[in-house]
């Protein structure tokens, strides 16, 4: 799984926005251009599509016993240290942690940036480097949640890369001492299975 960890670190890289250009058709509509070589009206970009609140309240799971601590931001992760193995991350200098579920084909990744930024340009920006990668993802679903206390935005997103078509399962969150992706990721035909997992992960997050 080396190879498809490596596909996921670049599809959640640090929070840079990757170029655009405005583009005129022979029409007279205007474009954007993407670095992907893909391209939408300027006018659907510029749609607001409000997200949906999750009004219920999230908490950490009564066997998340351990405490992991970014070295980054003020944010720590509650995890069940007999479900989850957590090691540095080696193979991107702005992930602070690569997880994996000890049974089965399910990984985690946490990504810190001492940038802050809005959850709604985060989730921009997000979509952006992930379709360098996977021209193909498209979110599936999207909501603010509040979690120990903490608002976060749930992102759910489906791309292929190498062929093998994944889901991305994560919380985006930023204050003013730093931003966070938090990201649970396994096959497609896998999340059902699971998905509980990811939330109880996921779940763990709590400012400190």
């Amino acid at each position: 799984m080396k190879k498809l960890c490596l596909s996921l670190f670049f599809i959640s890289t640090t929070i840079i926005i990757s170029a655009q250009q405005k583009a005129v058709t022979e029409t007279g509509e205007e474009v954007i251009l993407y670095a992907d070589g893909t391209w939408s009206y300027l006018d659907s970009e510029s749609e607001v599509k409000e997200i949906p609140v999750n009004k219920k309240a999230f908490k950490k799971s009564k066997n998340a016993s351990f405490l992991l601590k970014s070295s980054r931001v003020n944010l720590g992760f509650w995890l069940d240290p007999k479900k989850w193995s957590f090691k540095k991350a080696a193979n991107n200098e702005d992930a602070e942690y690569e997880l994996q579920l000890k049974e089965g084909d399910l990984y985690g990744m946490i990504i810190t940036e001492k940038m802050e930024v809005p959850l709604e340009a985060l989730k921009d920006i997000a979509i952006e480097n992930g379709r360098a990668v996977a021209p193909d993802l498209t979110i599936v679903k999207e909501e603010y949640r509040t979690v120990n206390g903490t608002k976060v935005l749930l992102i759910q997103m489906n791309g292929t890369t190498q062929g093998i078509k994944f889901s991305y399962y994560g919380y985006y969150y930023s204050n003013s001492n730093g931003t966070i992706q938090f990201v649970t990721y396994t096959s497609q035909n896998l999340l059902d299975t699971y998905v509980n997992d990811c939330e109880e992960l996921l779940n763990g997050i709590v400012v400190i």
